[in-house]
């Protein structure tokens, strides 16, 4: 019998590290879906590869049927990223409970959505697939002002946990990846929306915080990503793999000399 292709799905594909994670699947000769609430002019490039786009909220169920229906019609679905997200601050004093709590669901929702509509279709083939969700260094370490980004994310590594002992007895895999600061559209932005003096100091705050003395580029974490979804990530299961640059180990230190 023929081997169908390896068909992989990423959310939050539009740009940033989702799109670099994407093409890194594509050289790779596996299938691609990828969805966004937006449309950018590279997915044109998808779909005249082995690739589909799909425009839609990755925490649609609906927008999910379609993203699953795609990944069939290109081969057998074997890998799903939940990068989508969104970034959204608020201090909980002001915002209050309610609003906060929203904004936890638009960041929380899509990975969860796309964890189980991936799930679904890895206990109907009977593939044991792989499963990475996007979180942050901020689940380990909050950014004052950003409550609702931390409290989301730190639940998205619960969730891979728990995925890895519930579904690691039928073959599937769940691994998180936990990003430092990674330059990206976003990030490149904000420093060009700085006057100079602000921008030299943000990027000497950056060096100092990562111990490799510089942010990390999109392709480092789509080269991570792609080698926990293969096969030699294949005894790998419930981890959160820090790509940060050694952010996450460096205790910051007043007397550092």
């Amino acid at each position: 019998m023929e081997q169908r292709r390896a068909v992989h799905v990423v959310t939050g594909a539009a740009g940033g590290v989702g799109r670099s994670i994407a093409e890194a699947l594509l050289r790779s000769g596996a299938g691609v879906v990828v969805v966004d609430v937006t449309r950018a002019e590279w997915l044109d490039e998808v779909e005249t590869a082995h690739g589909s786009a799909i425009v839609g909220d990755a925490a649609d169920a609906a927008v999910l049927s379609t993203v699953v229906e795609h990944a069939r019609e290109l081969g057998e679905l074997t890998g799903w990223v939940n990068n989508a997200a969104v970034f959204r601050d608020a201090w909980l004093h002001e915002a209050g409970s309610d609003a906060v709590l929203d904004i936890i669901d638009a960041i929380l929702r899509p990975t969860v959505a796309g964890a189980s509509a991936a799930i679904g279709e890895f206990l109907r083939t009977g593939i044991g697939g792989s499963v990475v969700n996007v979180s942050s260094h901020q689940a380990q370490r909050a950014v004052r002002g950003a409550l609702p980004y931390a409290v989301a994310k730190s639940a998205v590594e619960g969730l891979t946990r728990a995925m890895a002992v519930d579904y690691g007895p039928r073959g599937i895999r769940t691994n998180a990846v936990a990003l430092g600061s990674i330059v990206t559209d976003r990030y490149t932005q904000h420093l060009e929306g700085l006057d100079t003096a602000s921008r030299a100091a943000l990027e000497r705050q950056i060096a100092q915080l990562h111990p490799l003395g510089r942010p990390g580029e999109a392709g480092e974490v789509a080269g991570a990503v792609a080698f926990l979804l293969s096969d030699a990530a294949s005894f790998i299961n419930g981890v959160v793999l820090p790509i940060d640059g050694g952010r996450g180990a460096k205790g910051i230190d007043p007397e550092e000399r």
